[in-house]
């Protein structure tokens, strides 16, 4: 049995915690002791998602990493009753609002911006963005003061759980210094930041922005040759680690301070030309992309295509140096297609994140339907893009090609319902790239690059869930495990709905869930957690559906059993030859609907086949009666 320390809580004074360098909690002027190296490893996982449910399961897993002892739940119920008694939670009032209690998700540790160091970080951090370079430099200046030292110093990294949370804080900490150290340079203060940046550049001498700033900070302060040596090593280095060039933006930085020009318009430019002509200083970047998910698991070879080919090419002369509107300039938009959950939004959303070097002047994401999956008019889109990137004059769609073909910007367009929805948003060359996702193939837009979006394979589904439900929760039960990425048919929409799921329903056994699953009534009902629903994403496709074809899905959901089916399969279940039966398959893969053979055969020997969670929408749903011939 553990001995946890439990010192008798002072009645009177506010508690403060910090993780952003020791791990603390003071009352007062008082600090408390905090136990042994456990309990602390508890109290620091609670704070790292704090206000928020931790189950007892990850709680386990940060503490007794390799072979946690039988009695562990217990063991963490310890020191949860000694964490209370030391915020002094058995006070009168303290029990009017209990700092950490126990819910049905897990133990939530509750403290406001002003009591954790970490969340009066994020919210200057936040504050921040988009404000002038003065009141953006004090305000970061806030955050980096909140700093003691490395995060959750000492012992507690032991635990990889921490230590990888450390590490996640320790980069937060790097990009907000990066903010810092550009803002006070766009005012001037070049002198200020160079030793600083200096040390940030020996721990990461892969981060291009540090370099970047540390180059302008040499240059800024009279250190012309110091500023060439600093690229001259980072362009050796990226090539010997990784065979790598740097950056347009880093070369041009080169080039002007090699011909002897210091301004600097700001981050990510040159501050002039050559010449030394000035030019304006860009906008701020515009970057509203939704959150990247830290367990995005597989599609790692389409997020690989992703990213090559929107970084091809530079400037006006299209991708690969091919004119635009040529077959070449495909890379100016690329479409990611796959069926409702299949991941097409979360892998577009990652592959904008890894390229904020790539597009200095913005990356944005809209979706092209309103709540209720109507498509939204061009009009709509386009007031919206106007807003986000702060232009009035892009008030028609060849004003909006004509800014984006002269800025390097990346723009999603998400869940594109038809072609006509977005054609004219379409770039017709220039420096600007669109990436779009839609559950069809928009077989009219051309010159587009299309990848598919597969499902994830058993082992990938399997790391997703385990992310979520705690691997030694799939570890206890891997066939079950099994049982339940297969009855989402690969889809991580499913997959994560079935996790987030079970992560609340700690007393449902895999194996019980699993058996809800391969029920084809109720499957669908289960894979619902909170208001996410597999099945309301689903309905949003087939009401997109002409009512025909709406018809033609479910007749072959229904007639064409589990599994792959060829054609002559398809033509029974339509009720029509296999000359009609071709048509309307490829009508359907065109949709979303069906998936295609991946090698190039014969019409007749092609088999074909439809997403399982498709297949029991439209069963459930009653589409698509037999037709009896």
């Amino acid at each position: 049995m553990p001995s946890p320390s439990a010192q008798p809580a002072a009645s009177s004074g506010t508690l403060r915690f910090t993780v952003l360098g020791p791990l603390t909690v003071t009352r007062g002027e008082r600090n408390l002791l905090l136990g042994p190296l456990k309990q602390r490893m508890v109290l620091a996982t609670l704070l790292a998602s704090v206000n928020s449910p931790v189950s007892v399961d990850a709680l386990t897993e940060a503490v007794w990493p390799e072979e946690p002892p039988r009695t562990a739940r217990k063991n963490i119920q310890v020191y949860v009753s000694a964490l209370r008694a030391l915020f002094g939670q058995d006070d009168r009032e303290a029990r009017d609002r209990p700092r950490l209690t126990h819910t049905g998700g897990g133990y939530v540790l509750r403290a406001g911006e002003e009591e954790l160091d970490l969340l009066r970080f994020r919210a200057l951090v936040r504050a921040a963005e988009g404000q002038p370079p003065q009141e953006t430099a004090r305000l970061l200046r806030q955050a980096l003061d909140l700093w003691q030292g490395p995060p959750l110093a000492d012992d507690l990294r032991q635990s990889p759980t921490l230590a990888e949370e450390a590490e996640r804080l320790r980069l937060r900490h790097v990009a907000a210094y990066e903010s810092w150290a550009e803002a006070e340079l766009e005012l001037g203060g070049a002198p200020a930041v160079v030793e600083g940046l200096r040390d940030l550049v020996e721990r990461h001498p892969l981060r291009e922005r540090l370099r970047s700033a540390w180059m302008r900070a040499l240059s800024g302060s009279g250190r012309q040759p110091e500023a060439l040596a600093v690229y001259d090593d980072y362009r050796q280095l990226l090539a010997r680690e990784l065979g790598l060039e740097p950056s347009g933006a880093m070369a041009a930085r080169y080039r002007a301070i090699l011909a002897g020009d210091t301004r600097d318009a700001g981050p990510g430019t040159s501050g002039g030309t050559p010449g030394g002509r000035p030019v304006a200083a860009p906008p701020k970047a515009t970057v509203l992309l939704p959150p990247d998910l830290v367990d995005f698991t597989g599609h790692g070879e389409e997020l690989h295509d992703v990213l090559d080919l929107l970084e091809r090419g530079d400037g006006d002369g299209g991708v690969g140096g091919v004119g635009a509107g040529e077959a070449g300039d495909a890379g100016h938009v690329v479409l990611l297609s796959g069926p409702a959950g299949s991941g097409k939004t979360t892998l577009a959303v990652r592959a904008a994140h890894l390229l904020g070097n790539r597009f200095p002047e913005g990356r944005l994401c809209i979706s092209l339907r309103d709540a209720e999956g109507r498509t939204r008019p061009v009009s709509a889109v386009l007031a919206e893009l106007r807003e986000r990137t702060r232009r009035t004059g892009l008030s028609t769609p060849e004003a909006w090609r004509e800014w984006l073909a002269q800025h390097r910007v990346l723009v999603i367009l998400d869940d594109v319902p038809e072609e006509r929805a977005v054609r004219a948003l379409l770039p017709c060359g220039g420096q600007g790239r669109v990436l779009l996702t839609a559950r069809g193939q928009l077989g009219g837009l051309a010159p587009v690059h299309r990848i598919t979006v597969p499902p994830l394979d058993t082992a990938e589904a399997v790391q997703l869930l385990a992310g979520l439900v705690g691997p030694r929760r799939v570890r206890a039960d891997r066939e079950a495990a099994l049982r339940i990425v297969r009855a989402c048919g690969g889809s991580p929409l499913a997959v994560r709905v079935s996790g987030m799921r079970l992560a609340v329903l700690r007393h449902v056994p895999l194996r019980e869930f699993a058996d809800r699953l391969t029920d084809p009534v109720g499957a669908l009902d289960e894979l619902t957690a909170g208001d996410v629903s597999v099945r309301q994403r689903l309905a949003h496709g087939w009401e997109t559906l002409p009512e025909e074809r709406g018809r033609d899905a479910g007749r072959l959901a229904v007639g064409t059993g589990d599994g792959p089916f060829g054609l002559t399969e398809a033509a029974e279940a339509l009720g029509c030859d296999e000359r009609h039966a071709v048509r309307v398959v490829e009508a359907l893969i065109d949709a979303g609907m069906v998936t295609s053979p991946g090698g190039e055969v014969t019409a007749h020997a092609a088999q074909y086949d439809m997403p399982h969670l498709i297949r029991l929408y439209a069963r459930g749903a009653g589409y698509g009666t037999p037709v009896l011939t």
